[in-house]
């Protein structure tokens, strides 16, 4: 018993790398080769295909030349770097690949120190800062979730995490949805540790994705409107930081918000980006869903806004509120799954709770556990064929690891919900293993 106690921190880290290393081996012998087959079978352009090529070269010709990033002309030099040449918007197909600045203009102001140097050199830096962020995000939710796992545990969440195909998919796109995961996660570290000036300017940074912190905000508004004498510092740091960035945005550019909320228009008429449940579901019957999905984590966080923020409770109301962000956002692009890091954390540590909870608390974890590990099995699999079958052969099952891509959200977020009002139906007092536990 011993022995096999001691050999169970060498197992789940071997289990991690495996897992990740078969996500990784996946993208670029079978993902990324069918991604080219199919590019030349259609004609279809490839440059640089980086997420953050079009940013950079926004904040390069406002900063250096003071051009518009959302301008025409600029978003036709962000197609020839991101495509390889301008799209035409006549060619089928082509239209619906529109790449623009699509940000608010303080997003040149990170960009800043890069726009001097080869975009080659900055995407590469840019990697490593993605994935540094991305790594420090876990013990940073575990720190606010309140887990006190061992070490070799949080190195195996870390390993899992890199490995996971939205992380994989965040950094080959070098996809800033990283980068704003890694501010909140420091935004909600300070806040829990009491240092709310600083929690209010890392969130305000996380802005440049509105969509991905609209929901935190307005959980973070109802919190501290419950007891504004006492958490009004953060609130008040965010708004003059957000202040300070808008106003030199301003300075920089004039009447850039218009501009902003047009770009973001015609980026949806272009795209159609759709929500998870808008995908998965497809409208009406997905938009009275999202409504009731709202409705719920409402209820849920008017009825925990006096829970301290180095609470439990604080902490699962958080983790639901961006599980809940990722199944309503308008755009279902996996990485944005990296949010549901706390989540995720929360139902491993009461997985012995939910499962003895109810017959639906068990449905919906084998639901989720087999939606979580899928990806990773595929993944195994293919990346195993590719040694032994010929390219295209392996190829033709590039999609079966995004299988559960729109089922993970979904799954995660109504299990935390119903394991909220489970809890809340049958009036447990506070207890260690209680998610409303009133501290950590």
């Amino acid at each position: 018993m011993k022995a096999s106690t001691s050999h169970k921190p060498l197992r789940l880290i071997l289990a991690a790398v495996l897992c990740a290393a078969a996500v990784w081996l996946y993208a670029s012998r079978v993902l990324i080769p069918y991604q080219i087959a199919a590019a030349a079978v259609h004609g279809s352009p490839r440059g640089n295909l980086s997420d953050l090529y079009p940013r950079w070269l926004g904040a390069r010709e406002l900063l250096l030349h003071g051009r518009d990033p959302y301008s025409a002309e600029v978003t036709r030099e962000a197609q020839t770097g991101f495509f390889g040449r301008p799209l035409e918007p006549d060619r089928p197909g082509e239209r619906n690949y529109q790449q623009g600045f699509y940000y608010p203009v303080y997003v040149a102001f990170y960009l800043a120190p890069t726009i001097h140097l080869p975009f080659e050199i900055v995407r590469k830096g840019f990697f490593w800062i993605l994935l540094g962020f991305t790594v420090a995000t876990v013990p940073l939710w575990v720190r606010v979730v309140g887990w006190s796992a061992p070490l070799w545990v949080q190195a195996s969440v870390v390993i899992f995490t890199i490995g996971s195909l939205p992380v994989m998919q965040g950094l080959k796109l070098e996809q800033m949805t990283l980068l704003v995961a890694g501010l909140m996660a420091i935004a909600l570290a300070l806040l829990a540790s009491d240092r709310p000036t600083a929690a209010g300017i890392a969130l305000a940074l996380a802005t440049i994705k509105p969509q991905l912190v609209f929901l935190l905000l307005f959980w973070l508004t109802i919190w501290t409107v419950a007891d504004w004498r006492r958490r009004y510092r953060w609130a008040v740091s965010f708004l003059l930081s957000l202040a300070v960035l808008c106003a030199v945005s301003e300075w920089y550019l004039p009447h850039w918000i218009p501009r902003f909320w047009q770009a973001l228009h015609e980026y949806r008429n272009y795209t159609g980006e759709m929500s998870v449940m808008d995908k998965l579901i497809g409208p009406p019957w997905s938009r009275a869903l999202e409504l009731v999905a709202f409705a719920v984590m409402t209820g849920a966080c008017w009825r925990e806004r006096r829970q301290a923020a180095n609470t439990n409770a604080f902490a699962f109301i958080l983790a639901l509120v961006l599980a809940t962000t990722v199944l309503l956002v308008p755009t279902y692009g996996p990485y944005n799954q990296v949010l549901l890091i706390p989540a995720l954390l929360i139902i491993f540590e009461e997985r012995a709770t939910i499962w003895r909870r109810s017959v639906a608390s068990r449905g919906l974890s084998v639901i989720v556990i087999g939606s979580i590990f899928w990806p990773w099995i595929s993944s195994i699999a293919l990346a195993g064929l590719s040694f032994v079958l010929a390219p295209q052969t392996v190829e033709r099952g590039w999609a079966v690891p995004f299988w559960t891509a729109l089922e993970i959200p979904m799954g995660v977020t109504a299990l935390m919900l119903v394991h909220y009002y489970h809890y809340r139906r049958t009036h447990l007092r506070p207890s260690q293993e209680s998610p409303m536990s009133s501290g950590q």
